[in-house]
């Protein structure tokens, strides 16, 4: 049971930074019009992007750390 939840953790950390990175990456635009660069961002998104990367390393690291067997001391 152990093993099959560290799995699922691991798998869910790689979607959630891979859709953050996306997230992140679609967050911006820059448009070159007549010599002048215009740019818009998107800070929902990159806030959402940052929040994804961090569930990914939170579930990354709760993944190995339950294959591993080791306990956490808080």
């Amino acid at each position: 049971m152990k093993q099959t939840l560290g799995i699922l953790l691991i798998v869910l950390g790689l979607f959630l930074g891979y859709a953050g990175i996306n997230k992140l990456d679609d967050s911006g635009e820059t448009v070159k019009f007549l010599g002048i660069t215009i740019s818009a961002q998107d800070k929902e998104g990159k806030e959402t992007g940052y929040i994804m990367l961090a569930g990914a390393a939170l579930c990354l690291v709760g993944g190995v750390m339950s294959l591993q067997g080791k306990k956490i001391k808080v």
